[in-house]
């Protein structure tokens, strides 16, 4: 076997393990929150960061849910970091946006947050706020899960089926889920470009 056809092998097994009630919970909550007016907050770091920076454009735009991402503002990410320390950088941005209960935390984390191991502590921080403040939590990690699984209302683990690829595993999967998320009859606002010039020819097939 390839290291191709093990990898692929892999991600098949990954697709066949995900908890499909989980992602069905946090469709749920997510329009709950639309309806109720409230923001959804997308934090990770790393690769975790880029594909937030992405989630932001695709609720935003095909789900029509307020979405922000801390880390789009790099000049108040290391400012932040600076002056105050990395730990408290989501939490305090989280603050001076008077995150509140109509309002959801968006974990993309490969572990999930983990203080004993002074892992990611930043997304600890975030989602002890979010629980003090009574905000809806949903994350999409791997590992345990970590601290995010502990106090999300919904989250989906991305199983560990090679110990050498949970990070790429667990960064590759966030994007499949949020994309089957506002893909989602619940969430789904508006048509995405290439579906909306599908040819009459492809019309017909289906």
């Amino acid at each position: 076997m390839t290291f191709t056809q093990q990898f692929l092998n892999e991600s098949k097994a990954i697709i066949d393990q995900l908890n499909h009630n989980d992602i069905e919970r946090m469709a749920e909550l997510l329009a709950e929150t639309r309806a109720n007016k409230g923001r959804l907050f997308i934090l990770g770091v790393g690769g975790s960061a880029a594909n937030a920076s992405h989630a932001v454009n695709d609720f935003r735009k095909i789900v029509g849910i307020e979405a922000y991402a801390p880390t789009d503002n790099v000049s108040e990410l290391t400012a932040r970091t600076n002056d105050e320390g990395w730990a408290t950088v989501f939490s305090n941005w989280l603050k001076i946006s008077q995150l509140n209960s109509r309002d959801m935390l968006f974990i993309l984390s490969v572990g999930g947050g983990n203080l004993e191991k002074n892992v990611s502590p930043n997304l600890v921080e975030a989602l002890k706020l979010a629980v003090e403040r009574h905000a809806k939590i949903i994350g999409i990690v791997s590992r345990d899960g970590g601290y995010t699984k502990q106090v999300a209302d919904a989250c989906v683990v991305v199983p560990v089926i090679n110990q050498a690829h949970i990070t790429p595993h667990a960064e590759a999967f966030q994007p499949v889920i949020w994309h089957l998320l506002v893909s989602h009859p619940l969430l789904k606002a508006s048509e995405t470009k290439w579906e909306s010039v599908a040819s009459p020819e492809l019309c017909e097939l289906a």
